[in-house]
C-alpha cells in the first residue's frame, strides 16, 4: 500500500502525545495538517485509527495495533540517520539548550571536557530561557536541555535527571545598603528596590509564588534577561538582586562588592536537571555527554 511516511509521523506524533495541538507543535506544522493527514491515514487503511472527543483523544483497538508497528520503525530510522552522521566521519553532533546563566557557570566545563575527550563531534548550543529551551526540546531542535526546576513548559513526555542543588540568594552592594550582619524578613526586604530576572522566565514563576506564600506582592523594580547584568546593576547600587547561588560562588575572588543578604525564610532550594524527550531516541554524541552525570538517578516527571 503506498502511503506516505508523513501520514505515519502524524499518526505517531498524535499517538504519543494523544493530543492533534501538541502533536503539531513537536511536527511543527499547523494542527490542521495533522488533522487532516489522520483523516487520510484512516481513509487508506479503511480503519478508524482514534477515539475523538471534546476532552480527549485515544487509540483504537486498530489503532494500538498499528502504533505497536510504528513506534519502532520510525525510531529505528532516526537511530540510522544518527550513525550515517557518525559515519560521515563527523562523529555526530551534540545539540543541547541552556540559558546564559547555566552555560556560563555550569554548562561550559563540562563541554570543555566533552570537546577534549570527543573532538570529533560538533557541538552545537542554543540559549534560551529555561521555558524556551523547552520548545527547542519539543520541536526537536537540540537533544538535550539543561533547565532550572521547578519548570511549569515540562510535559510528562519528558525525562528529567537533577545534577545540581542550588539556592537562590538576594545579594547586595553594602555602601548603599548598610544591611551587613543583619537578618531582614521577606516583608522588610520588600522596602528595598529589587532586581530579578524578567517575567516568563522559571525565575520569575518561583520568586512570585515564594513571596505570595508569604503574603507579599512582588513587585521588582528592574526585570531583565541576564543575570549578569542583575549583577552589574547590584554593584552600582541600584538595588538588590536575586541570583542563583553557584554563580556568586564562580565569582569568588574577583567579585569583592557584593555581599548575600541573610533572610529569616530562606528561598527553597531548586534543581539543574538534563532533560530529554521520552519519545526520541538520543544521538550517540548525546548519549555520551549524558554520561557524565550517569551517577545520578533519572526521574519521568512533569513540573
Amino acid at each position: 500500500m503506498d502511503i506516505n511516511l508523513e501520514l505515519y509521523k502524524c499518526f505517531y506524533y498524535v499517538a504519543t502525545t494523544l493530543s492533534f495541538s501538541e502533536a503539531s507543535r513537536q511536527l511543527f506544522i499547523s494542527q490542521s495538517a495533522v488533522s487532516q493527514g489522520i483523516k487520510a491515514l484512516e481513509k487508506k487503511l479503511g480503519r478508524e485509527l482514534f477515539f475523538r472527543s471534546t476532552k480527549k483523544v485515544s487509540l483504537t483497538p486498530e489503532g494500538e495495533i498499528l502504533f505497536q508497528h510504528v513506534k519502532p520503525a520510525l525510531e529505528m530510522l532516526s537511530r540510522g540517520e544518527a550513525q550515517l552522521l557518525e559515519e560521515d566521519g563527523l562523529q555526530g553532533q551534540l545539540r543541547i539548550g541552556a540559558s546564559d546563566t547555566i552555560c556560563r557557570y555550569f554548562l561550559i566545563d563540562y563541554l570543555k571536557r566533552f570537546h577534549q575527550d570527543y573532538p570529533g563531534v560538533r557541538i552545537k548550543v542554543t540559549n534560551s530561557t529555561s521555558m524556551g529551551c523547552v520548545e527547542l526540546l519539543e520541536n526537536r531542535q537540540v537533544d538535550l536541555i539543561v533547565s532550572n526546576l521547578p519548570n511549569s513548559r515540562l510535559t510528562a513526555h519528558t525525562q528529567t535527571q537533577v545534577v545540581k542543588e542550588f539556592r537562590d540568594i538576594f545579594v547586595a552592594n553594602p555602601e548603599f545598603f548598610p544591611i551587613e550582619g543583619k537578618t531582614l524578613e521577606i516583608k522588610k526586604l520588600m522596602e528595598y528596590p529589587l532586581l530579578t530576572l524578567s517575567a516568563k522566565s522559571t525565575t520569575s514563576e518561583y520568586l512570585h509564588q515564594f513571596f505570595a506564600s508569604h503574603r507579599q506582592n512582588l513587585i521588582p523594580e528592574v526585570e531583565l534577561n541576564s543575570n549578569d547584568l542583575l549583577i552589574d546593576l547590584a554593584r552600582i547600587g541600584l538595588g538588590i538582586a536575586c541570583v542563583p547561588d553557584y554563580m556568586l560562588a564562580s565569582l569568588r575572588g574577583q567579585e569583592t562588592s557584593l555581599i548575600e543578604v541573610s533572610l529569616k525564610q530562606q528561598l527553597p532550594p531548586r534543581q539543574l536537571a538534563l532533560v530529554y524527550h521520552e519519545n526520541l531516541s538520543l544521538s550517540q554524541a548525546a548519549q555520551k555527554f549524558f554520561d557524565y552525570f550517569a551517577a545520578k538517578s533519572t526521574t519521568n516527571t512533569a513540573f
